[in-house]
């Protein structure tokens, strides 16, 4: 092979020099992707809190490599045709927990929030062999999504502080969850206030109703029936309402698992727990009232019927939610 001459040789050392190979130069394009796509993430993000994605854009930004940056995408069907009404009160609360990233101190292009709509994105709901709306899922910086980077909204619910502790486990990023101003608190405290103030005026120096053991009694009922439901629960997770299925359009009110419930089923425990207590009252008012005995009678026969049929009630929603549970009420 004939050797180059000096001056050629010399040219074609500082152009490899230059370029540094074929490695460099793919590298170097692996680069410029990776900027283009973190640059158009960053304006959309600047827009949006939440970027919507069709297929494409799902494909190329989410999917396709190179990519440094986690992006939480939440699947979802929000058309009013779909009547997904678990769909429109996660994207409230997602919205909120994108709000608070992008609006923190602390924003980088480190994690980015997305949305796929069925409506606009069928194609990806295929690709990834999904049936359900509303679903989280992590796309982590390198390798696929792994188990974990998929939210359980069954069991924790939807509620942004939720999806944030999911988020700092899933990226060890930590966001503030910050709610926009809710008046309706101070609004109720205030009325309560105005209220109790208009009965001490009118009622003058006469307090006694403050000393209504049977007013007393009723408001401590409602409180226990209301804590004892589950409503404390459903603050603290904020789970959906109920839950339909997408293939059936069939709603469920119970939660078939017992470590989560619906707020639905709340109710339904609280308006059983109530009938039952009805029941027991009754029972009481038969037995130590100075009615005569036939209304007596008839108030036992009615204790008794509420608190049978209430009570087993509530036996088919314990027995729905620890499957094998050998006890019914006539069993008892």
């Amino acid at each position: 092979m004939a050797a180059l001459p000096v001056p050629l040789l010399a040219l074609a050392l500082l152009l490899l020099a230059g370029c540094g190979g074929p490695g460099a130069a793919g590298q170097r394009r692996k680069e410029m992707v990776l900027s283009e796509k973190v640059n158009q993430l960053m304006e959309w993000a600047s827009k949006r809190s939440v970027i919507r994605m069709n297929g494409d854009k799902f494909r190329r930004l989410v999917k396709a490599p190179p990519r440094n940056y986690s992006v939480i995408v939440m699947f979802t069907a929000l058309q009013p045709h779909r009547q997904c009404v678990v769909c429109k009160q996660a994207d409230e609360e997602y919205q909120i927990l994108a709000n608070s990233w992008r609006y923190s101190s602390a924003f980088t292009n480190k994690i980015f929030f997305a949305m796929v709509d069925f409506d606009e994105g069928s194609d990806v709901f295929q690709m990834l062999n999904m049936n359900s709306a509303p679903t989280f899922i992590n796309f982590p910086a390198k390798g696929k999504p792994k188990r974990g980077d998929t939210y359980e909204l069954q069991v924790r619910g939807f509620a942004a502080e939720q999806l944030a502790r999911w988020v700092a486990d899933r990226t060890d990023v930590h966001i503030r969850v910050i709610r926009p101003p809710n008046y309706a608190g101070p609004l109720m405290l205030g009325l309560l206030l105005a209220v109790i103030g208009g009965l001490v005026y009118l009622r003058g120096s006469n307090l006694d109703f403050l000393y209504n053991k049977t007013g007393w009694a009723f408001a401590a009922l409602c409180f226990v029936l209301a804590m004892t439901s589950g409503q404390m629960w459903n603050h603290i997770r904020g789970p959906p309402y109920a839950h339909k299925n997408p293939h059936t359009g069939q709603v469920s009110y119970i939660h078939g698992s017992s470590q989560a419930q619906f707020v639905a089923e709340t109710h339904i425990v609280l308006l059983f727990n109530g009938g039952v207590t009805l029941g027991m009252v009754l029972l009481h008012e038969a037995a130590t009232s100075d009615m005569d005995v036939g209304k007596r009678k008839i108030m036992c026969i009615a204790g008794i019927g509420l608190v049978v049929l209430f009570f087993s009630w509530l036996l088919s929603v314990f027995r729905s939610k620890y499957h094998g549970y050998p006890y019914r009420y006539g069993s008892l």
